[in-house]
């Protein structure tokens, strides 16, 4: 293990044991007022899930008071004890508490040793542990918000309370990262969402099924001409599929034992079973299969759009990162085995190509591997195929100098894949799309080529969403720019403030040249002062304002003013019109300079 893994595993110990510790002092302040559930180590930090007895409520009111206490239990540096006891021991300890009974009973079906962990001599937790030895080793440590969560993250289950919290192994590390959460939360895509008006939810449309507003509209175009433009340079082929299809289909495919819990119930239509399609593959399998193919028409790319739907259950929606309405960048290709590695490697070019665009400096390629344990169950019981799969992609990252992370147990079905994890402007993680390869389902549609020698043989299959879904990469951007989108993706790309009435004519001859550019403009002719329109057009992010008064309409001039407040003075309206449109065409992520 390295020195990086170690640090990783200190810090989740820490965390863990932080999280202990909370649901201790919790236990001394308000004795028989709540049933423990859970209570993880997690990337930033950990969670204690409880229910609540009777009428209690905590609130971030008692935090200060929660901490105090602690911060005492840190103090008086109590061992922290593992200990494996029997079954029969384990439920008359927690035979209280219907949700270590359930734990209980999971391990017992699982066949694992039952493990608790002790802090001092007053608590005592079901847990698998690891934890810090002693509670002193706790350095820093912050309680963050509190909210509702359903068990299991069900909705049909009880709801519970939630308290989040974080520690680190230095107070400088907290302090970094609490004000890196201050950051985060005015870059926070659903309040930017909100106050840029892109899309919003309605109850009467349903839960996670984002309806997009103008300014929206305008970014998904931008992004899906991006996306036509780099595959079209490629070679790609772009298609149209159905929303929904019979029953039959998946189970061709062999998504539906796999994916059912995640797909809207079926629809009864002429006796047969419809489905709204909760991923695009099989579709672009038949298209693939509708006419024969020879070698030399290899490798075939097959591009969409296209919108998928998944029932993400209720307590997992998370704004437009987790919805159940999705329009996904998708492709797929179609290559012999001697193609694989140049194909692969195109689609992976193309992540970095898409990287630069978005200034995303920051990535990480995971490659997730199959586990022998899950043949059969989770994966497709290949274990030659996966082997000979995974050591194709491994030996393309190797090859193209690409750095990646290995990660077992975390494959599609039907092959290994590529998960890529990028950083925000301001460090925080998100998954973006995956690349995955397909040695299995092609065999189930029958596809096929002829080869150099006229002998029938089956394709490889690559799944990939470099952009990934409309609905995360907007989700995305948004929070990485703090709303405030490149020249080429703001939604209006200039606003014209005139000063008075009585320019609003030249205002208007301006917003005819600049719309015959292509340039996304709006004039402000609202009856407020120049400063408040300046004010209310930074609020809305727009890159440019132009202000024009009476100099400037005498003088056919304008003059130009940036989001970020600087003044570039007053310049002629061509020399601007020239200059905006050389940063839209080359994507530029800056301002004029």
């Amino acid at each position: 293990m390295s020195q990086q893994n170690n640090q990783n595993s200190e810090l989740q110990n820490i965390r863990h044991s932080a999280e202990h510790v909370l649901t201790q002092a919790m236990q001394r302040l308000f004795p028989n007022k709540f049933l423990m559930a859970m209570g993880p180590a997690t990337d930033d930090g950990f969670y204690l899930d409880f229910e609540p007895i009777g009428d209690f409520k905590v609130s971030e009111n008692d935090f200060p008071q929660i901490e105090a206490e602690m911060a005492k239990i840190i103090k008086e540096n109590l061992p922290i004890i593992k200990e494996e006891i029997s079954l029969e021991d384990a439920k008359k300890l927690f035979s209280d508490n219907p949700y270590k009974m359930e734990w209980l009973n999971s391990i017992k079906d699982r066949g694992e040793a039952i493990t608790i962990y002790k802090t001092g001599d007053e608590f005592t937790d079901l847990c698998a542990g690891p934890h810090v030895r002693y509670t002193k080793q706790i350095k820093a440590f912050k309680l963050l918000s509190i909210a509702g969560a359903y068990w299991h993250g069900d909705e049909k289950n009880k709801m519970l309370t939630r308290i989040y919290g974080t520690a680190f192994e230095s107070k400088e590390e907290l302090e970094k990262y609490l004000n890196n959460i201050e950051e985060a939360k005015k870059r926070d895509h659903r309040k930017l969402g909100k106050e840029l008006e892109i899309y919003f939810y309605d109850d009467e449309i349903g839960q996670g099924l984002p309806l997009w507003l103008p300014n929206g509209g305008i970014i998904i175009e931008e992004l899906e001409k991006l996306a036509k433009e780099t595959e079209d340079k490629d070679g790609y082929s772009r298609v149209k599929t159905p929303h929904i299809t019979k029953e039959s289909l998946f189970l061709k495919s062999g998504h539906l034992p796999y994916y059912a819990e995640s797909m809207y119930p079926p629809m009864e239509i002429d006796g047969d079973k419809y489905y709204l399609k909760p991923m695009n593959c099989p579709f672009h399998h038949k298209i693939y299969g509708n006419k024969p193919h020879s070698y030399r028409d290899l490798p075939i790319k097959l591009a969409e759009y296209g919108t998928c739907y998944r029932y993400e259950k209720s307590g997992e929606l998370i704004g437009l990162m987790r919805v159940r309405s999705m329009q996904m960048n998708d492709a797929h290709i179609y290559c012999t085995e001697g193609q694989f590695e140049k194909t692969f490697m195109d689609v992976i070019k193309m992540y970095l190509y898409y990287f630069q665009v978005f200034g995303i400096e920051k990535y990480v390629m995971r490659l997730s591997t199959h586990s022998k344990e899950g043949l059969g169950k989770k994966y497709i019981d290949n274990e030659q195929l996966w082997i000979k799969t995974e050591d194709m992609v491994r030996n393309c990252l190797k090859n193209g100098n690409i750095n990646f992370v290995e990660v077992a147990d975390e494959a599609a079905f039907y092959g290994p894949k590529i998960d890529v994890q990028i950083y925000s402007a301001i460090g925080r993680e998100f998954t973006l799309a995956t690349n995955q390869v397909d040695f299995a389902v092609p065999e189930r549609f029958s596809l096929e080529y002829t080869d150099e020698k006229g002998e029938k043989q089956i394709p490889l299959c690559i799944h990939r969403a470099p952009l990934s879904t409309h609905e995360r990469m907007i989700g995305f951007l948004l929070e990485h720019f703090a709303g405030a989108f490149p020249t080429w993706l703001s939604p209006t790309q200039v606003k014209i403030i005139p000063i008075t009435d009585g320019q609003l004519e030249y205002a208007q001859k301006i917003e005819k040249e600049l719309k015959e550019n292509n340039i996304r403009v709006e004039i402000d002719s609202k009856s407020e002062t120049m400063q408040n329109k300046i004010r209310n057009a930074a609020g809305e992010k727009v890159p440019y304002m132009i202000i024009v008064g009476g100099r400037e309409a005498e003088n056919q001039t304008i003059s130009v003013r940036q989001r970020d407040g600087q003044d570039l003075g007053i310049i002629p309206l061509n020399d601007f019109v020239s200059k905006i449109k050389d940063q839209i065409t080359s994507k530029s992520i800056t301002l004029i300079k």
